[in-house]
């Protein structure tokens, strides 16, 4: 695709005013946090911050991976901030949160991965607030221990993002990540945990046919998935790889009823879709608002 091809009509939209966007861009700087939100550069982030909510990222602000579609920092990571637990759970109690996402970037260079970083995260909020905790962490390269150690965190919901099919995985998402791992990973969260929701998304957009997608959705439902986000892929900056298709809002619906049918408790499927986007309502079964 062209890179002067202009965004179609359904991914314009207007940014949201008000002092709320800045209550909490000024909160998690006094509190020297970062998101995902604004490392990502997510299209929802301004009206996120506006209802006064944001996915908080853990580990530091660097990644040891570099996907082809993200645009977090890659390189050395620092040491670990062992304040930054108590630091995301004192946002948590000022932001009022009754639902909290915590992801992170990778951190191959750590044995465990920041499983226990993440883990003290965890139990972190627990202790300062009765809110539900959807965690976002990487795949710990394949660590079982480290794994397990987020499991017996027990977080309300485990989410991993697939991100893409199969064929383009590796290519996407570097050497590193397998896609038979990302499926393990699930059945193991369900097999130690079954209270736990797990929950995983994919980007559409970047060369992946409709077979395969389905193919993929199947896979995933198998492997104990029960919470999906399909969404658009947009290009962060041009040191990205580039957008190969933009789907119609229709299509996203179509694949939402399709992934239903399938037996995914709950679907959210359209352009602006991310995998913390209305965690809250996703959460809870019946809740998750239309047209997103």
């Amino acid at each position: 695709m062209p890179e002067s091809t202009p965004l179609p009509r359904w991914l314009k939209r207007n940014v949201p005013k008000g002092n709320a966007n800045h209550f909490t861009a000024r909160l998690i700087d006094e509190l020297k946090l970062e998101t995902v939100c604004d490392h990502a550069k997510c299209p929802n982030r301004m009206e996120c911050y506006a209802q006064k909510t944001a996915t908080f990222m853990i580990l530091g602000d660097t990644c040891t991976r570099a996907c082809r579609f993200c645009s977090v920092a890659t390189g050395r990571p620092k040491p670990l901030d062992a304040d930054e637990p108590r630091r995301v759970a004192e946002a948590v109690v000022r932001l009022g949160l009754q639902h909290v996402v915590v992801t992170c970037v990778t951190r191959d260079d750590l044995p465990d991965g920041g499983a226990e970083h993440y883990a003290k995260t965890i139990e972190a909020i627990r202790a300062a607030a009765d809110a539900v905790i959807e965690v976002l962490p990487s795949d710990f390269n394949g660590n079982l221990a480290a794994l397990d150690r987020v499991i017996e965190a027990a977080p309300e919901v485990y989410n991993h993002n697939t991100e893409t099919v199969p064929r383009l995985y590796c290519s996407i998402r570097g050497s590193r990540s397998k896609y038979p791992w990302t499926l393990a990973m699930f059945r193991r969260i369900a097999q130690r945990n079954p209270t736990i929701k797990i929950k995983s998304g994919l980007m559409l957009g970047i060369g992946e046919t409709h077979e395969e997608l389905l193919d993929t959705l199947a896979d995933l439902h198998d492997a104990g998935v029960r919470l999906l986000t399909l969404g658009q892929y947009l290009r962060p900056s041009l040191k990205q790889m580039a957008v190969i298709r933009y789907l119609p809002v229709e299509e996203f619906e179509q694949l939402g009823n399709i992934a239903r049918q399938m037996g995914f408790t709950q679907v959210a499927s359209g352009p602006f879709v991310r995998s913390s986007y209305h965690a809250r309502d996703m959460a809870k079964i019946g809740g998750f608002p239309e047209n997103l």
